[in-house]
């Protein structure tokens, strides 16, 4: 099993390419299934999960095929991925797929809008909270689907198609907001949406549905309309930049010193994060080719937070937050309100001599004068890169073991950290 060596104490400096969003991608993948005609993304990135759903697409009769880094064409970070369902075979998702990643739950909206049935594994994904299904098993109700869970299968049926209907979503759920969207856009009628999810990548999403014909408004607010179509054709559409990668290496600047572009970053897409990184003392300066973050020889300030919903502070960058905070000259206080067990990486940061104690859903960190390197262990994606943090500025060698995770969210993780003066390799075996 690969694992992650990391010599700690170098800055940062140079250029850092920013990829496609992962948690854009992965809906933007699955849309495919609403139409007969392909549909072409740019920008894909090259993750674990992104081949994953692929494998998940083609059981569903998905074609694809790839023009970018594998033949060694154009920009090296970048992919164009077209993907063509002009036969659905099989509108059963099953366990040992679904199972290995909880997005790829979310075609049960195009299936059951497109064919009038799905069977679709519950999911699995990272082991950071409940994520109940029940948002999305209600809302599609709403629009006339008739659901049972049998068996660990959620079995959906519309016979005679989803009818459009008013949802207001008791929590924001972003995934949910994802497939009443791609649902909703082949429902007979007009759907209004309610307390819907604002994120970036929802926003991207309906984009990409109305560049296929849908007639969507509203995405990036509360509320969502909806004017279902009879079809959908094809459209090619790029995927934004990862907002989760770009906060993750502008806090690795600041964790080591140094200057760093972020190649391709949009400051939009992650203003809360980049106001709060601002607040412990690092340079945030937008350019007209990204973001540009640096910090000189002054000790990083304690700050606190608590995660929110976009635009707020996002759960996805807490963990990278917090490993910040381990050096910062005081204690700061980090409250997790999006899922009730995204601490874990609390112990493996204790490793490293990192001081944080845990009060219900709020972690205390006292900063250290320094860290030292050990072996560590990833316990899901964010957690795993919020060692790495730390292991840049830990004394001696932090080894980082079940890199697995890092390979579904950040792509090139190693190539670009050492582009920038980083002492980090991957050791396989």
């Amino acid at each position: 099993m690969d694992r992650i060596k990391i010599i700690g104490g170098n800055q940062l400096n140079g250029v850092i390419p920013i990829s496609g969003a992962k948690n854009a991608a992965l809906p933007l993948m699955i849309a495919s299934l609403l139409t007969d005609d392909t549909l072409t993304l740019e920008n894909l990135p090259d993750l674990a999960d992104v081949e994953q759903l692929i494998r998940i697409l083609g059981n569903h009769g998905v074609d694809y095929s790839v023009k970018g880094r594998r033949e060694r064409q154009g920009d090296a970070y970048s992919r164009t991925v077209s993907f063509t369902a002009r036969h659905i075979v099989n509108t059963e998702a099953p366990y040992n797929l679904v199972s290995k990643m909880r997005a790829s739950f979310w075609v049960v909206g195009p299936l059951l809008a497109r064919m009038g049935v799905a069977r679709v594994s519950l999911p699995g994904g990272c082991a950071i909270g409940t994520r109940p299904v029940d948002l999305f098993i209600d809302g599609l109700r709403a629009l006339g689907a008739e659901i049972d869970i049998d068996n660990g299968y959620v079995n959906a049926t519309a016979k005679s198609g989803l009818v459009g209907n008013r949802f207001v979503f008791p929590k924001v759920s972003v995934g949910a907001t994802h497939v009443m969207l791609m649902a909703a856009s082949l429902a007979k009628g007009e759907t209004v949406l309610e307390n819907v999810a604002r994120e970036p990548e929802v926003v991207n999403l309906a984009e990409c549905l109305n560049a296929m014909g849908a007639r969507i408004s509203g995405a990036g607010t509360g509320t969502i309309n909806i004017d279902g179509v009879e079809t959908l054709s094809g459209a090619r559409h790029r995927v934004i930049p990862d907002r989760i990668e770009t906060g993750t290496y502008a806090m690795a600047v600041a964790m080591t010193g140094g200057d760093v572009l972020l190649e391709g970053a949009k400051p939009e897409l992650l203003q809360a994060a980049l106001d709060t990184l601002a607040r412990t003392g690092t340079n945030i300066e937008p350019t007209k080719t990204g973001i540009r973050v640096s910090r000189n020889g002054n000790g990083l300030q304690p700050v606190d937070i608590e995660t929110q919903p976009f635009p707020g502070f996002p759960t996805d960058l807490q963990a990278q937050f917090m490993g910040l905070m381990t050096m910062a000259s005081g204690t700061s206080h980090i409250k997790e309100t999006i899922f009730e067990n995204r601490f874990m990486h609390v112990q493996e940061l204790a490793r490293l001599g990192a001081q944080i104690s845990l009060s219900g859903q709020t972690a205390v960190v006292e900063g250290v004068a320094s860290l030292k390197g050990a072996p560590v262990m990833a316990t899901d994606l964010r957690a795993s890169v919020s060692l790495v943090i730390a292991g840049l500025v830990a004394e001696g060698e932090t080894e980082v073991n079940r890199v697995y995770h890092l390979d579904r969210g950040f792509e090139r993780l190693e190539e670009k950290l050492s582009g920038c003066g980083a002492s980090i390799e991957r050791l396989s075996g």
